[in-house]
Formats: C-alpha cells, sequence, structure tokens
C-alpha cells in the first residue's frame, strides 16, 4: 500500500509467571542484554534485541501465564555462531530440538540455514538460528 507511514518493530512483550527466573534465563541462556526499565516496580525486565528493539518481560501475578504448546508461536533470535551457543545452552542444562522434536538434533533449512528450537521457563518455544 501507499501512503501509509513506515513501521518498525519497537517490543514483544512476554507474560511471565517468575521474573527472576527469566530474567536469569534471558540473559544467562539467550545472553541479551539488559536495558533500562522505566516502571522500576520489579515487575518489568527489558533487554536489546538489536534495530533499536526490545523484549519486555512482564510478572503479572494476578494472571496464569498460558502454556503455548506449539512450536508455530514463537521468537526467534540469530545468533553468530550456532556452535558456541549451543554449549551455552548446555553448560545452562537447556535441552534443545530441531523441527520434528528431535533432543540434541539441528534443523536444516531448504536454503541451508540452521534452526534449533527449546522453551523459556514459562513454555514459550524460542528459535535460534544462524541466519546473522
Amino acid at each position: 500500500m501507499t501512503g501509509l507511514p513506515k513501521i518498525k518493530i519497537n517490543h514483544i512483550a512476554i507474560h511471565v509467571a517468575d521474573l527472576k527466573r527469566s530474567q536469569a534465563f534471558y540473559s544467562d541462556v539467550l545472553g541479551l542484554e539488559m536495558t533500562e526499565e522505566p516502571f522500576k516496580d520489579g515487575l518489568h525486565a527489558w533487554y536489546d534485541i538489536g534495530g533499536g528493539a526490545t523484549v519486555h518481560l512482564i510478572e503479572e501475578l494476578r494472571l496464569i501465564p498460558p502454556v503455548e504448546i506449539s512450536k508455530t508461536n514463537h521468537l526467534c533470535f540469530s545468533v553468530s555462531d550456532m556452535d558456541a551457543f549451543i554449549e551455552n545452552l548446555k553448560r545452562n542444562s537447556c535441552p534443545f530440538e530441531n523441527w520434528a522434536g528431535d533432543q540434541d538434533k539441528i534443523h536444516i533449512r531448504p536454503d541451508g540455514i540452521q534452526q534449533i528450537f527449546f522453551r523459556d521457563p514459562d513454555n514459550y518455544w524460542v528459535e535460534v538460528n544462524n541466519d546473522f
């Protein structure tokens, strides 16, 4: 369409049950860098995901986070070194699988891009690929 303003992603908000547990995952397992958190209420954490976009973790005590069972709904991050990333997953006891669900296996797309899938502490699916 013409005439519409340009659009870009600003942030992705993720509802978590335990902010501290999720902070450890997103910092230690994914290696995301925490950014300034404007609310300063102990219920939010923000992480830089590049291009000016952030992931917002939000602990909502009154609601139970959804249990997502479909890999089709997932966050995806690209890494420059898949082998080093997988080693970090193993150090953090975070199991991964390919698209078919085979443990410790890497999925290779038709274009040669490697993909792995795993869950965060609230069972959201995360994909990591080497399309960096």
